[in-house]
């Protein structure tokens, strides 16, 4: 019998977990995790929604990233499934980016996309 390793439907890439982490340590955070999640609204017409919770909510999707927990609800899922988080740094600007197939058009500031 053969062991299948299943990907999360959500990734966070190693460098994103850093920065995530560091942030906790930053703001005190000590327990609880970073919801990701989708809003209605924003310049493409949804906009990611990333902040700390102190707990999951009893429907969340739960994902440990090293340590690092997310939560992410179930109408959030929909449009999240596939997307790799990761943190990238340029000579313009660092930050967060979310590599999300759900998305048909983003805009510039890349917190905003349409599905």
């Amino acid at each position: 019998m053969s062991t299948v390793a299943i990907q999360p439907a959500v990734q966070v890439t190693p460098k994103a977990v850093a920065k995530i982490r560091a942030a906790f340590a930053r703001e005190g955070v000590s327990e609880g995790g970073l919801r990701l999640g989708v809003l209605g609204g924003g310049c493409s017409g949804l906009s990611y929604q990333f902040k700390f919770e102190p707990k999951c909510r009893p429907t969340d999707h739960v994902f440990d990233y090293d340590g690092v927990k997310v939560f992410i609800d179930p109408k959030s899922m929909v449009f999240l499934d596939g997307m790799t988080l990761d943190w990238k740094d340029s000579l313009i600007q660092s930050g967060f980016v979310f590599e999300n197939p759900h998305a048909k058009r983003s805009c510039g500031c890349g917190t905003s996309f349409s599905a």
